[in-house]
């Protein structure tokens, strides 16, 4: 079965916003943010109890982070000044995977990755596996926001979510020994077609990404770099529309051989009758001799 294409969102004044993102892809725009954020050395705030940062922004570095659709704007410092809230996976990415934000906690002490890594582990049992799974996207240039309201660890847009509706509702399920007892998501059928069910009602593909990992140290940064993520994405069979694509491919293979069989019947009448006047034309030159 075929997955569903892009829903692009219609402008007001009829804007192409297929057009604008194709105009614009999500790669360019990462990658003059992460240039933008490397020259303005930019630092994040970490705030512990909520694992969440504050990101104080320039004017062109808010708009990037707007169009890139990192974290949100919470407050705005003046003119030239605006403070972004980014979740723990978001901060994370710009910290270790692009190098363009600095974190430093809220005494002011500066925490390179591994630290920033173990604070954020320790503070979330899921964290690894969770930020594992949104690196994998957000570096395929995919947009990944919260999917809690769609029953799903995250839900992944094509663009920007102002362009486009989100195309994925994704489903994170570790698996390994390292991981304890967060293994059995996804393992009941009811529980699958519950899902199945969510994420059809709001017209987007299931995708599940496994995680797993050969190490058995969750807490250090180093386990990143040994964990596989294995994409599937999971549809609904529909008997009704599957018979009825059936029976359609049926009447084209039909309609096909009726249309051979007509033109093999008009070349064959053709030389027919090409055959009947070439022995009329004897005959008559027969007898006109006689």
């Amino acid at each position: 079965m075929d997955l569903p294409g892009p829903r692009w969102k219609k402008g007001k004044d009829g804007k192409d916003f297929a057009a604008l993102a194709a105009a614009n892809p999500m790669s360019t725009i990462v990658a003059e943010l992460q240039a933008k954020l490397r020259d303005s050395e930019a630092v994040a705030t970490l705030a512990v109890h909520t694992r969440d940062a504050i990101l104080e922004v320039g004017k062109d570095q808010a708009k990037l982070l707007n169009c890139a659709s990192f974290g949100r704007a919470v407050e705005s410092a003046g003119a030239e000044r605006q403070w972004f809230q980014l979740g723990p996976e978001e901060v994370f990415f710009l910290c270790h995977a692009l190098k363009c934000v600095a974190v430093e906690s809220e005494n002011k002490a500066r925490m390179g990755a591994p630290e920033l890594w173990d604070l954020l582990a320790s503070t979330s049992e899921q964290f690894p596996e969770m930020y594992r799974a949104y690196e994998h996207l957000r570096l395929k240039n995919w947009v990944v926001k919260s999917g809690l309201q769609y029953g799903a660890h995250f839900v992944a847009y094509r663009h920007h979510p102002a362009l486009v509706h989100s195309e994925f509702a994704v489903i994170v399920v570790p698996e390994g020994k390292a991981f304890g007892t967060r293994c059995g998501r996804m393992q009941v059928w009811s529980e699958l077609l519950c899902v199945l069910r969510a994420s059809g009602s709001v017209a987007k593909t299931l995708l599940v990404l496994t995680i797993s990992t050969k190490s058995s140290e969750l807490g250090s940064l180093d386990c990143l770099e040994q964990m596989i993520v294995h994409e599937r994405t999971i549809t609904r069979w529909i008997p009704q529309q599957c018979r009825e694509q059936q029976d359609k491919s049926c009447r084209e293979v039909s309609s096909n051989e009726e249309q051979e069989h007509t033109s093999g019947g008009v070349v064959f009448s053709y030389w027919g009758v090409v055959l009947s006047f070439t022995v009329l034309s004897s005959l008559l030159v027969y007898k006109l001799k006689f």
